[in-house]
């Protein structure tokens, strides 16, 4: 079920800044990607992902760095700081995949379903009875942010 608005242009980018993007967006829809080359190229059990129309695209800085991730696929990242930004299928396609935590706001994506199931951890899907710690109630944590940039981390 796409959530479709007005088309809006939104931005996002790798951690350390070297690599920056604009793409159209037309929907909120997303997606939790489970499959083990996914699990393995993040390090995390799914990996959240918006689907773009390549036209839609737009690198203001400078394109991600890819590596091929397997016989059909590659993905983009920064090499500097290691961000996660892409996944595109080797052979062309009007489509690609991009990073949800990459976007500058990404709260406005919904996840509308899963993909890769046959590789999905069922304990990491509801975690809604697990307590929950902000970041600034950790002094581990944020004695650790305020003593290095006097703030919180964003």
């Amino acid at each position: 079920m796409a959530t479709a608005g007005p088309p809006e242009m939104m931005t996002g980018g790798c951690q350390c800044g070297r690599i920056r993007y604009a793409v159209r967006i037309d929907s909120d829809d997303a997606y939790l990607c489970h499959c083990r080359m996914c699990q393995r190229a993040t390090g995390g059990v799914s990996i959240a992902f918006k689907g773009v129309a390549i036209a839609d695209l737009t690198w203001t800085t400078q394109a991600p760095d890819r590596y091929r991730s397997s016989p059909i696929a590659q993905r983009g990242f920064c090499r500097e700081c290691g961000t996660p930004l892409t996944f595109e299928f080797v052979s062309p396609d009007e489509t690609m995949d991009v990073t949800v935590g990459s976007f500058d706001h990404p709260g406005r994506f919904v996840p509308r379903h899963h993909f890769a199931t046959e590789s999905l951890h069922e304990a990491w899907i509801d975690t809604h009875t697990l307590p929950r710690i902000r970041s600034e109630d950790n002094p581990s944590t944020s004695n650790r942010w305020m003593d290095a940039v006097g703030k919180l981390s964003d």
